[in-house]
């Protein structure tokens, strides 16, 4: 049984179709990614997946259940693009309320916020309220909320925007650390060079999925060089 199954999901704003007829599976186990030019629709897409949207006809069902679904959603970590932290609360007390939500108890919060906490670099800004970080550090933060339950499914839109070199490769080690314990992931990415690193990638233009494949595979399959030069190629920007 995949860990997430979208069948045939459409979803329009107005008169604009931005999701048209999509259909994916993420696999146990499997760091699946949504990429794609700007207005390709993959925010919609995982909003309408986590359920901030209604979609207008399809069907989703993530880890064994059709969405929405409140109790699925406790075992579900989810990073959206724009920053959804409190800026006049410090880094630890969104921590503490985030885990709140997700029916932590306070041992079990102590128990995870010094390792996740260790893991996105905040330690020593455990303190300083979240509206006085730089962006990149108010990503590390808004991640380090999405990892404090230990979900068994997260989803992360753009998590590596603003943040450094470095920081951005040991968040991928620990994405694959994550799916080696058995949690799935759904993430999207302008960086190409991080996309090569999904077990498989969903190329998305215009709204519908125009291939889902291994990164190599579509790389070969176009005569490419590169994942990039694939992207492009397949969404119409180069011959």
């Amino acid at each position: 049984m995949p860990a997430l199954a979208v069948r045939e999901l459409r979803k329009s704003y107005g008169d604009f179709e931005a999701v048209r007829g999509l259909s994916l599976e993420v696999e146990p186990g499997e760091i699946f990614g949504l990429i794609g030019p700007n207005g390709a629709g993959k925010t919609t897409t995982i909003k309408t997946i986590i359920g901030l949207l209604k979609p207008d006809s399809g069907e989703i069902e993530l880890l064994g259940r059709k969405m929405p679904n409140k109790g699925v959603l406790a075992k579900v970590g989810y990073m959206p693009q724009e920053l959804a932290l409190y800026r006049n609360l410090t880094v630890e007390e969104n921590l503490w309320f985030y885990s709140r939500l997700y029916g932590l108890s306070r041992e079990e919060f102590e128990k995870r916020k010094e390792s996740i906490l260790r893991f996105v670099g905040l330690e020593k800004f455990r303190n300083r309220l979240v509206g006085k970080l730089s962006g990149g550090m108010q990503r590390r933060a808004s991640l380090a909320c999405a990892l404090i339950h230990d979900p068994e499914f997260l989803i992360l839109d753009e998590p590596t925007v603003g943040v450094d070199p470095q920081l951005r490769a040991s968040f991928w080690s620990y994405f694959r650390e994550l799916t080696k314990e058995g949690a799935s992931i759904l993430i999207t990415t302008h960086y190409m060079d991080e996309a090569v690193n999904c077990d498989r990638v969903a190329i998305m233009m215009n709204g519908k999925v125009l291939i889902t494949a291994p990164p190599e595979q579509i790389i070969e399959e176009t005569g490419s060089a590169t994942l990039e030069e694939a992207v492009l190629k397949l969404t119409g920007v180069v011959g």
